[in-house]
């Protein structure tokens, strides 16, 4: 089979546009949604983009999430074309998050269990008050320091 094989390759047609498909990913976005004529509207700019796999819209929380080959900020784009004022989702569980009580993550329009996420909040450092202990022991300033220094 070594002709066929050998032949197969002339006959073979390849495509010389290489479509790049986008990741899998989740796009959640925040959109204010009053009434069922906003989630519609919400839901048809949406589901009819190339690439949606799944599409859950939850009024209640403000929240539209996308599944699928799409890009984030087209996703983002189309729902802003429908007049809704939208942005990506800004919050994560507070159960994530080290220290979810630092000013700027706790946000009171957050749905419950959900703080802002905090990855550009910066949290204090932790206290180094044991490696502290150890040194004033041996230091000069310390009148019951250890004689054997």
């Amino acid at each position: 089979m070594g002709a066929l094989d050998y032949l197969s390759n002339f006959c073979t047609v390849t495509s010389t546009r290489s479509r790049r498909k986008k990741p899998l990913q989740t796009v959640e976005i925040k959109v204010k949604m009053d009434c069922d004529g906003c989630e519609r509207k919400v839901k048809n700019a949406v589901k009819h983009m190339r690439g949606v796999k799944e599409l859950e819209v939850n009024r209640k929380q403000s929240r539209v999430k996308v599944y699928g080959h799409v890009d984030a900020n087209k996703v983002l784009n189309a729902i802003k074309n429908t007049g809704k004022r939208a942005e990506f989702w800004p919050y994560v569980p507070h159960n994530v998050v080290l220290y979810p009580y630092v000013a700027g993550t706790y946000d009171k329009r957050a749905p419950a269990g959900h703080v802002r996420n905090a990855t550009v909040i910066q949290a204090p450092p932790p206290s180094n008050a044991a490696e502290e202990k150890i040194a004033y022991l041996f230091s000069d300033d310390n009148p019951n320091a250890c004689s054997i220094m």
